[in-house]
């Protein structure tokens, strides 16, 4: 059986649009540039909400320390703990 290129009434060798294709889609042009206008009119719709609402949070209810937390004095190191519980083993 010998090999047959796609062929369609719709696209030509270079798959271009033949006008057979464009009269098939004419009667729907409309209808899809608003149905995509309207898609992405919603999108943009719901992330400037978003963007404004998270923009207005206020953290007046967030505790904030007065000054840093002062730490104890360094404890010994796990190293150092280790030797004295080592030399306390030996006495």
């Amino acid at each position: 059986m010998p090999y047959r290129p796609f062929r369609s009434t719709y696209y030509d060798e270079r798959m271009r649009a033949q006008p057979a294709l464009l009269r098939a889609r004419a009667p729907y042009l409309i209808k899809n540039t608003i149905t995509g206008f309207v898609i992405c009119s919603l999108v943009i719709g719901i992330y400037t909400y978003t963007i404004n609402v998270i923009s207005q949070d206020e953290f007046d209810d967030v505790i904030v320390p007065d000054e840093p937390i002062k730490r104890p004095a360094q404890q010994p190191s796990t190293t150092e703990s280790v030797q004295q519980a080592m030399a306390a083993r030996k006495q």
